[in-house]
């Protein structure tokens, strides 16, 4: 008990580990955030929504294309060698996570430029002839425009899973040394999306639709926190330690205010008060629920980099 007390009131960081700033946690977070994007407007689109320029899948991939450009300069920013980024698209290496979500990118990419194309914008039709052409060409599918849809579920999901596998594959921390940690930021990302969907959109019927998809989500991502806190109590000692970091630790104030009450439990009650009709709707809180998803990410980022394996002082 003396060695956890040690290690929860004096951390400490590898000092040979590269120390992220800002820049990872804003990465996943957008990540995160157009992943489940691509899911949501995916399903749209698979339902024949996308004809209808009030839905979200007529606005978000385009939107989307903007935020994961973002995310991405963002951790080109974080890189050390930037001059050599280009290196990661000329080799895939299997066990490498940076490899894997350099090749993803090369899915999302084309995946978003496509739901884009399933309806142009007035204001950017006949400036690019060739989008035209194929946007004409899928429209007059009906099953081209589903498989889009599906294809933005499936790749969303996998972009999704990959900003948590990202860090639960670094063994070295073992905060982020959990195989329920993807399945959090999947589930987050989800949550995000909607409360983005239902404080933009002007359609009743998608504000309230999203609204109660994001009380399940938020409802969920409590479920998959607590396994998430469970497993890392109920396995080694460094795990114990790295949990105490959130729970009672130097970022607990943080993860329970902002991440969890702020983030979840509050605006959860009010979406639920909302969708009973009880309250209007409001803006509020799914800007609380972006928030708290955002700072989810710093707080899992920066307390992970103080977890460790050894016992502080030693």
């Amino acid at each position: 008990m003396n060695e956890l007390t040690t290690t929860r009131t004096n951390p400490q960081i590898d000092p040979s580990l590269h120390i992220w700033g800002w820049e990872i946690p804003v990465y996943l977070f957008l990540g995160g955030l157009v992943a489940g994007i691509m899911i949501i407007s995916g399903y749209f689109i698979f339902k024949g929504k996308s004809k209808h320029s009030y839905f979200s899948c007529f606005y978000l991939p385009h939107i989307s294309l903007i935020l994961l450009s973002v995310g991405m300069f963002a951790l080109f920013l974080d890189l050390e060698h930037k001059l050599y980024v280009w290196r990661l698209y000329t080799t895939f290496k299997i066990s490498s996570p940076m490899s894997w979500g350099s090749w993803i990118l090369i899915l999302v990419y084309p995946t978003l430029l496509a739901t884009t194309l399933t309806r142009i914008p007035p204001a950017f039709q006949n400036r690019i002839k060739i989008f035209d052409k194929i946007s004409t060409f899928i429209n007059q599918h009906p099953t081209a425009v589903k498989n889009v849809g599906v294809l933005s579920m499936i790749v969303g999901a996998i972009l999704g899973m990959y900003t948590g596998v990202l860090l639960s594959s670094l063994g070295a921390r073992p905060l982020w040394n959990s195989s329920i940690l993807w399945v959090l930021f999947l589930t987050s990302g989800l949550s995000s999306a909607a409360a983005f969907v239902h404080m933009t959109t002007d359609d009743r019927y998608e504000r309230e639709l999203l609204a109660k998809a994001d009380n399940g989500f938020l409802i969920f991502e409590l479920f998959v926190f607590a396994q998430f806190i469970i497993g890392l109590l109920s396995s080694t000692q460094a795990h114990q330690r790295a949990a105490y970091l959130i729970l009672n630790g130097p970022y607990a104030a943080v993860f329970w205010v902002f991440v969890i009450g702020l983030g979840i439990v509050v605006p959860l009650i009010i979406q639920l008060l909302a969708v009973n009709h009880k309250v209007q709707h409001t803006p509020v809180a799914p800007i609380m629920v972006v928030a708290g998803g955002l700072i989810l990410r710093f707080v899992i980022v920066y307390a992970g980099q103080y977890s460790h394996w050894t016992i502080a002082g030693k």
